[in-house]
This record gives structure tokens, sequence and C-alpha cells, in this order.
């Protein structure tokens, strides 16, 4: 009943909008003709601000994803970003704020922010985005009914992540993938990270050992790291992910003389949609709900 109820508010509050007929020389504007927004903290300044429900999909897709990227991989980016406010909106009704603008929940830029970045190329870019934004208006992904937790990442390390892995809770619809298509495309698929052994010991906050001994003791189904000792010294591998600084939990690490190297596979936690796994579908001529149906397994796609 609660979720009629829902659904039925925002089928009245979410805004209907229209737009100028793309013009080449013009920007893209559009016009609400209610006033719906996202209450959105700020991190930086601790301020909460009303945004346009468009205005900010708009602002997370210029924070989350490359604008170069190809329209379709941003449709879908559109989709996943819009479903993931609507999840977080009707979870925190009785707070002050819906989302805040980092990675703790999604990037979100705003418009003074992005003419400020862009500067003469601030409406080529901003009307790619708002295009990718107008053509998927109203959509949003759900599962039997429910609005879906839509995360998303931005490279997998071959195969995205099983949810329960990685975040204990087990949800059918973002389920273990094959992505290798990521390396392809991504320029972190692979990175380096080197450290002399000091510092490698103070981030970790561990004694000095001229030798580094390592034994990982529990991976997920794709080899990320989920337990490990060093030096006989327990750690996750999301202690290390933080404490260094990595790309992600997929890594190995190697004693190199007196400094310790550090190779990582993939970027972010590995669930749900890969940003360059969109990328190379939409390269390869997939559209964004073919893109959307494979990340988010057995998911509806739905309109407001």
């Amino acid at each position: 009943m609660k979720k009629i109820i829902f659904l039925s508010i925002l089928i009245i509050l979410i805004p209907y909008f229209i737009v100028t007929f793309f013009i080449r020389d013009e920007e893209i504007k559009f016009y609400y003709s209610s006033n719906m927004s996202v209450r959105v903290k700020r991190e930086k300044t601790g301020q909460i601000e009303n945004v346009p429900f468009e205005d900010y999909i708009v602002g997370v897709l210029a924070g989350e994803m490359p604008v170069s990227f190809d329209l379709e991989a941003l449709k879908a980016q559109a989709v996943a970003a819009r479903t993931y406010v609507m999840k977080k909106i009707k979870a925190n009704q009785k707070k002050d704020y819906d989302i805040v603008d980092t990675v703790d929940d999604q990037v979100y830029i705003s418009d003074a922010e992005l003419r400020e970045k862009w500067k003469e190329q601030y409406q080529e870019k901003i009307n790619k985005i708002k295009i990718a934004v107008l053509d998927t208006r109203g959509e949003f992904l759900t599962y039997k009914g429910e609005i879906i937790e839509a995360l998303f990442f931005s490279t997998s390390v071959g195969k995205t992540e099983n949810s329960e892995e990685i975040f204990s809770k087990k949800l059918p619809y973002l389920r273990s993938v094959d992505s290798s298509w990521d390396e392809e495309v991504s320029p972190v698929f692979n990175d380096s990270f080197e450290f002399s052994l000091q510092e490698f010991y103070d981030r970790l906050n561990l004694e000095y050992n001229k030798e580094v001994k390592i034994e990982i003791t529990k991976t997920t189904s794709t080899g990320r790291v989920k337990e490990l000792l060093i030096n006989k010294t327990k750690f996750t591998g999301s202690n290390i992910y933080s404490l260094l600084d990595l790309r992600s939990t997929h890594f190995s690490i190697n004693q190199v003389g007196s400094n310790v190297i550090v190779k990582t596979k993939g970027y972010g936690h590995g669930v749900g949609l890969s940003q360059y796994g969109a990328l190379a579908m939409a390269k390869k001529g997939y559209s964004y709900k073919e893109i959307l149906e494979y990340y988010y397994i057995g998911t509806k796609l739905e309109k407001i």
C-alpha cells in the first residue's frame, strides 16, 4: 500500500517539463510546471540545496560519467542515477536531506560549477548531457514492483560482483555478469602503486620490518580480496583499499627491494552497472535499455 501511495505522489509531483528544440547555437532549457526537487546536501559547505529533479540528474551525469562517452552509455547512467535518487527520496523522507553530493551517494555538480569548469565548452557539453536526460525522462528501474538499488561504478575486473560479496545484502538483480570488454576501453582497468617500505608500514600502522609477508585468506568469486594477513596482522581488503588509496579491492602486493608494489584491477566496488562496460557496449551498438537489462538482471524499465 505504501509503495502505491509513494508512486502516486511521484506521478503528481515529478515535474513535467518541455524543452526548446535542439538548436546547435542555443543551450537546451528545461521548463518545469511543478517544483519537485531533490534536497542535496553539499558536503563542503554543509548546506542543503533544493535542486529541480531532472536538473539534479544532469548534475549527476556531469559528475559521474565523462561527457565524451557515447550517448547510449550516458542514457543508461541517467536512468541509474534517477532510480538511485528515487530510492533515496523514499528512504529519507523524515531526514533534512535526501542525498549527499559525493561518492557516498552520487557525485553532483551544480550548473554554476559546470559553467566555471567547462567555460567556453559549457554549452556543447551541457546539451549532450541534457539530451541523455531528455531521451530517458521519467524512466527508472524496478524489480517486482519495487524501485531497485541502482548501484554503479567505474570499471569491473572483467566481471561484476554479486552484491552480497561486497555489501552483504543479496539482491537478485545485482548478480555477477561478464564485463570483460571493460579492458578494451578503460584506462584504469589495470593500475600500479608504489610505496617505500616506511610509507607502506606507516599507512597501515604497522611496525617496520625489512620483509613484507602477505597471505590472502579470503576472496570474492572474482578474486577481490576480502581478508588478508600482512606480517601476521589481519586486514580486510576494504581496509587496504582505504589506507593505501587504491582503485579497488582486487589487488596484489609484492615487495621489490626497499619498495612495495601494489597492482590493482578495476575501479570501484564492482556491483551493478559498470560505466566503462556501458561505454564498451554502446560502442558495440547496444542501446541504453539493453545495457540496463544486462547489468540489472530481471529489472523492468518504467516511466512516471
